[in-house]
């Protein structure tokens, strides 16, 4: 049996994990009743504040109990897979309550260095439920034991607030296209993972060079691009460096650091990349209600450039492409269907102007608003990836 000082110690390290981000749960994940939604920061605390038994990780529990050392993965948007201004506030909320109340706790920063001593890792979503009437949130969480792959506690929440700031941080809203990869819906996933289960394998292996893009994209966000560059570098070197988002962050700071050339090659890799992933999805920014660019030389001056890279990777290929336009949620059903064709038309036709052999190649094809990834209508910089351009590889017919 254990003795009273033992049972204490990891009673209060269930409570810790029930705080890491707010996961304790039964075997069975925890999910409120849809009556059960509530204000963002009330949910943020009713997460960390469940506090029931996991027999089986008693044991677990106890053997590490002096030792354990938790990071959190930044948090994102679910449908999106970006960082947003309220994931960040949760994850500041979760780190500064644990690190009030669990001395015995460490919270790491989530970093190359750290990522190689912790015993967890803890992750999360922001989910807009549409199931449910009102349009709430769900905040997922799940933390996992990097040694053994296995999510051991997970819990969900249900948010009516309807003011929750979701617009993505800087690195996400400048970034030239939709960084959600194989690996970041596996991290998308993992935050859904019963406990018991296997977190995504994809996701655990790219930790740590999730860390390095990651610190990388901090520097970017705080305006040091020379750093940024490095630790974007140092991040794309790695054997599983070849993703979206690290290329987007070399972009980024080429771009800023004014390296032209550097990023126009960056740019092409993008595209390459994009292309033989099949998950190729351009934030091309038009006129409302046109097939025009937008004429702000800040958001559309580098758009030739990336329509001729564009170009140049989808000559290279044997296969077929489709071009396909989307919009947001502005406007009917049937002048968005109509835009979001002409739209492709349009980039199609400039791709030919760069390539002309494509002219064989390319098909077009609009979706409207049907493929929404955020759906607020805002038709600002927060609803960005609603009016993109995706370029999928497809046979060729005879």
């Amino acid at each position: 049996m254990m003795n009273t000082t033992t049972t204490q110690r990891v009673r209060t390290a269930l409570r810790v994990l029930t705080l890491c981000a707010a996961v304790l749960a039964t075997a069975c994940a925890h999910r409120p009743a849809p009556g059960n939604a509530m204000p963002f920061d009330q949910a943020v605390d009713d997460l960390m504040v469940q506090t029931q038994k996991l027999p089986a990780f008693l044991s677990k529990v106890e053997s590490s109990l002096k030792q354990s050392r938790i990071v959190i993965d930044p948090l994102l948007k679910g449908a999106s897979g970006q960082q947003t201004e309220v994931t960040r506030v949760a994850e500041q909320r979760i780190v500064q309550r644990m690190q009030a109340q669990f001395k015995q706790f460490t919270v790491t920063p989530f970093n190359a260095t750290e990522i190689g001593n912790a015993q967890y890792v803890l992750n999360g979503t922001l989910i807009r439920d549409k199931d449910a009437s009102g349009g709430p949130y769900r905040l997922n969480l799940a933390l996992t034991e990097i040694k053994s792959g296995v999510v051991i506690a997970q819990s969900v929440a249900r948010i009516s607030d309807a003011t929750l700031d979701t617009r993505p941080t800087a690195f996400f809203r400048d970034s030239p296209v939709n960084g959600k990869d194989r690996g970041v819906e596996g991290y998308i996933r993992t935050a859904e993972t019963q406990p018991g289960q296997a977190a995504d394998a994809l996701y655990l292996e790219r930790l740590p060079t999730a860390t390095v893009l990651q610190e990388a994209t901090a520097a970017y966000e705080a305006g040091r691009m020379s750093e940024a560059l490095s630790r974007y570098k140092v991040a794309a070197k790695r054997p599983d460096g070849q993703q979206l988002r690290i290329y987007s962050g070399l972009y980024l700071a080429q771009s800023q650091l004014g390296r032209t050339a550097d990023a126009e090659k960056t740019f092409g890799t993008i595209a390459r990349l994009g292309l033989e992933t099949n998950n190729l999805s351009v934030k091309f920014l038009f006129k409302p209600g046109s097939t025009d660019f937008l004429t702000d030389p800040k958001i559309s001056a580098a758009y030739p450039m990336w329509l001729r890279q564009i170009a140049r990777q989808a000559a290279q290929i044997d296969s077929c492409v489709v071009v396909t336009g989307h919009t947001s949620r502005t406007g009917s059903e049937a002048v968005n269907e109509r835009l979001s064709l002409q739209r492709a038309t349009s980039v199609k036709g400039r791709l030919v102007t760069e390539a002309p052999p494509l002219s064989k190649k390319l098909r077009e094809s609009g979706m409207g608003f049907r493929e929404n990834i955020v759906g607020t209508g805002a038709d600002d910089a927060s609803d960005a990836l609603d009016r993109r351009v995706e370029f999928k590889v497809v046979g060729c017919e005879a």
